[in-house]
């Protein structure tokens, strides 16, 4: 990179950097926060512990984008200044300095960016997460564990919490299924730009003869819904099963029938719950599973204009792509982000896809 090419790309960043402060309105932010302030000084502030932890959610948001926001751009704005300066005094060794320190810079405005793009009604809740394999028995089951693993890894890259509502073991290798809440700053935000089919290319590892195979598997992501959101579900439109749980937890597991499935009737959806003792808190766990996979589904009805439930795990639905041979790559088929980088990717490393992902969708809609 020389002057001029830096040059522009501070043009760039600035450009950047002035449409995110349209967009963000810090003086707006300092305003909520005072009134955020005058609410908790009020007597009776700490009575109501919901309004009170959400007030608290809404607050540490705030700041932090704020703190975010100003410290970026004033790292701009001395970067500005010293380029400025540098260029007069020809002052190569600044210069150089600055050329190093711009991959940097570029980073933490991206990191603005992401922050005013989540701002979705839900983008701030956890998210909830559902692996189910496609047909193809062993293959596709272990596929579907290397996705659960890589999103495992995903979530302690962003220092998310997990915790585990279903998980299915497969018959030989892999899983039938695993579902999983996500939680954390922007979690369904981030998270919901994986929902679709994952499709891999891969020399079989169960192939004797060692040939090409693909595979699919499903990835199902929504909102973990607030208590006072209103989701109608009618007891005829639903059948309730309860079995043995099958995954972690001692000599109980195969005691008492406390997992808890539930059918949709109309929608073909079915969740399932086994990770707590009580039959009863896995029916509640299920039920809130269902409305937040309702909700999902009816986001997207309305933003592609559907009628009913995309449920072929196969070709023709994927979004992304991962071959292992004969060459290395990860694509995105809605970005056209690609990366030979697969084992990096498998390993949790997969914040450049989702962010290309959620650049490209705000793209279309502005």
């Amino acid at each position: 990179m020389d002057s001029y090419e830096y040059g522009e790309l501070l043009k760039v960043l600035k450009n950047k950097c002035d449409n995110i402060e349209k967009i963000l309105n810090p003086n707006k932010i300092k305003q909520r926060l005072k009134e955020i302030e005058t609410i908790e000084n009020e007597e009776d502030f700490w009575n109501d512990a919901k309004r009170a932890s959400e007030i608290a959610k809404e607050k540490r948001k705030n700041q932090r984008i704020l703190q975010t926001f100003n410290h970026t751009k004033q790292e701009l704005d001395d970067a500005v200044e010293l380029y400025e300066i540098a260029l007069t005094d020809s002052d190569t060794s600044t210069l150089e300095l600055l050329f190093e320190q711009s991959q940097s810079l570029q980073s933490h405005i991206q990191k603005v960016e992401m922050e005013v793009m989540l701002n979705g009604e839900h983008d701030n809740s956890n998210a909830i997460i559902t692996i189910q394999p496609g047909a193809g028995g062993t293959e596709s089951q272990d596929w579907a564990s290397m996705l659960y693993r890589m999103y495992l890894r995903w979530s302690e890259r962003r220092g998310f919490k997990v915790d585990i509502l279903d998980y299915q073991d497969g018959e030989e290798a892999g899983i039938k299924g695993v579902a999983f809440i996500v939680k954390g700053e922007n979690a369904y935000g981030y998270a919901k730009s994986e929902n679709g089919v994952h499709r891999l290319v891969r020399i079989s590892p169960f192939d004797s003869n060692a040939k090409r195979h693909t595979s699919f598997a499903s990835v199902q992501v929504s909102p973990e819904l607030d208590d006072d959101i209103q989701i109608e579900i009618e007891d005829k439109d639903i059948r309730i099963d309860t079995y043995r749980a099958s995954g972690a937890g001692g000599q109980h597991v195969n005691k008492t029938e406390s997992a808890i499935r539930i059918t949709h009737f109309p929608t073909g959806i079915v969740v399932q719950c086994q990770n707590d003792r009580s039959q009863h808190k896995n029916k509640a766990t299920a039920i809130k599973m269902l409305k937040s996979k309702l909700y999902e589904l009816e986001l997207q009805k309305n933003q592609e204009g559907t009628t009913q439930e995309k449920s072929e795990i196969g070709w023709g639905y994927q979004i992304r792509s991962y071959v292992l041979a004969p060459y290395q790559q990860v694509k995105d088929l809605r970005s056209n982000y690609a990366t030979s980088n697969t084992s990096g990717v498998l390993d949790g490393d997969i914040d450049d896809i989702i962010e290309s992902v959620l650049v490209n969708a705000n793209a279309k809609t502005t």
